[in-house]
Order: structure tokens, then sequence, then C-alpha cells
């Protein structure tokens, strides 16, 4: 699973997930830029330190890696993350989108400021990163005259298909992440560039500080199903050339199982009407379905654990 002389940048990286992706893809042999801001868990304050930690802590372990604390969101500035990448390393082949923070709140109490910013730094954090990145792959494709070495990997969540009540701005943006990215694995396909979304179920510094903090608790004794370590091998995986042939699917993964969710299939449940529908129609097809189903359990319920 070498990655030697390959690039990465990982967003987020400073704690968490984002910082275990980087130790692991720095100890499999790609550089690594380091990108955090430094933010607090609600996307407050601003810290160089944890990224140069983590730039530091992979030094130490005899990698390359350099940090950059531009913010994800800004259009410069994450052009200038997928430029640092090449002018310090001379490359650029695996983006790893994981910055976020969360804010959470019913839609009764949930502020215009909460929601845009969470959307911001989650959907068009993703969105920027990917599309300099996007761009350098072309172009690089076209002046090679063939496919090249590229690897997209979203990070979203679960939230997006159980929609949890008291995130609507984190579910929605997370749903815009997996549609967004599986259209790039679409438009990125013939330069050779794999793009898949990977929904970690991990304690992080976000899973701990809301209503999930218990569950995502270490234990005292037996397997730590929550560690981030069992979650970012995955990512690992998919940067590498191994993963060559994955492109366009979305995953799970927490403790020891990866589940392959697949493509979103827009045929779930299929009604035909012999003529143009009606409302009678309508309720005679739909009436039944929908009769027997709760609305909200049978719809929003959460997987086991």
């Amino acid at each position: 699973m070498s990655l030697d002389g390959k690039v990465a940048v990982v967003t987020g990286a400073a704690h968490g997930l984002g910082r275990i992706h980087a130790l692991g893809l720095a100890a499999q042999g790609a550089k690594v830029v380091v990108n955090d801001l430094g933010v607090a868990v609600d996307g407050s304050g601003r810290d160089e330190a944890p990224a140069q930690n983590v730039v530091d802590e992979i030094k130490a372990a005899g990698g390359e890696a350099v940090a950059h604390f531009g913010d994800v969101a800004d259009w410069e500035s994450a052009r200038g993350m997928i430029g640092a990448a090449v002018e310090t390393f001379g490359d650029f082949h695996i983006l790893v989108n994981n910055a976020g923070f969360t804010r959470d709140a019913t839609l009764f109490n949930m502020t215009e400021e909460q929601f845009d910013s969470v959307v911001r730094v989650h959907l068009k954090g993703h969105f920027c990163p990917t599309k300099f990145a996007a761009n350098y792959w072309r172009q690089k494709s076209k002046s090679e005259g063939g496919e090249i070495y590229g690897r997209l990997l979203a990070t979203a969540s679960e939230s997006y298909f159980f929609t949890p009540p008291g995130q609507p701005n984190y579910s929605a943006a997370k749903a815009g992440i997996v549609s967004m990215t599986i259209g790039a694995s679409q438009l990125l396909a013939k330069y050779g560039v794999t793009a898949n979304i990977v929904l970690p179920r991990a304690r992080t510094r976000m899973t701990l500080s809301g209503a999930t903090a218990a569950m995502f608790e270490k234990p005292d004794d037996g397997f730590d199903h929550f560690a981030p370590e069992n979650a970012s091998p995955l990512f690992v995986y998919l940067a590498s050339p191994e993963a060559k042939g994955i492109s366009g699917h979305v995953f799970v993964v927490w403790g020891r199982e990866v589940c392959v969710v697949g493509r979103p299939d827009p045929k779930k449940k299929v009604f035909q009407a012999d003529e143009a529908w009606t409302l009678g129609s309508l309720h005679d097809a739909l009436g039944p379905f929908f009769a027997g189903l709760d609305p909200v359990s049978d719809t929003y319920s959460v997987p086991p654990m």
C-alpha cells in the first residue's frame, strides 16, 4: 500500500480524524500538507500550534510535512493549499476533505449565523479545495496526455440520511457533500481520478461535544469501537494505488465494520398509473402504502450500535 512519492493535503488535520489521516498517509510514505485553522469545536478562535504539532510529529517519525493555516471555505486560501503542496513537494495527488465544526440547534432555535457558518465550513469547505484539486488534476492529465494519479476523499456523516432534528445545518451540508462528490467522481473519471465519501463513526471533538457524548466515550476495557484509529485506515486505503477501481461510493466505517452503502438509489418504490395521475388515483396508490408506515421511526431510525 505504498504511497511513496505521493503528496496529500488533509484539511482539519490538527485534531481527531484529520490528525490520524495525516499520520496514516505519512506512515505509508506520503508527503503531507497539514491544513488547519486551529479553531475550537464550535469554529471560534485561531491557533497555529495544533497543525504545527502534527507536522512535527510526522517529521519526528521520519516523514515529510508542512503546515497550512488557511480557511478551507475561502476561495484563495483553498487555492493556496493546493499550491502549497505543489510548491513544497513538486506535485499533488490526494485530497482528504475533513475540516468542520458543529453548531447544533433545532429548526425552532437555530440562528442564521449557526446555519450559514456550518454549511459554509462543511459544504463550501469541501467545494473550494475540491475545485482547485480538480483543476490541477485536469491540467496535469492534459499536459501528460493520459490518466494521472488522483484521489479525492470526502468526509460526510450518517446525519445526512438519519437527519437528527438538532442538526438541520450539519445534516444538510453532509447531504450536499455526498451529492457533490459523486458528481465529481463522474467528472474526473476520465483523468484517472477517483472520488469517494466516507461516513465515519468515531470519537472526535464534535461527537464528544453534544448529545452523542455518552455514546462515544472511551470504554474502561475491551475493544474501543469508536477510536478514530479504526476509521482512518479506510481513508488511507482509498487513497492507495490498490483502490484505483473504487470511485463514486459511500462508505460507513467504525470499529471492525465497513459498510458499503453504495450510491443513492432513486428507485426505492415505483407506482404507475394507466392514465395521467389524478388526486383520486394518487390517493388510491399512495394512501395504503403510507398508512402502514410510521412517519418518524420508519424513515429516520438510528442504526443499531
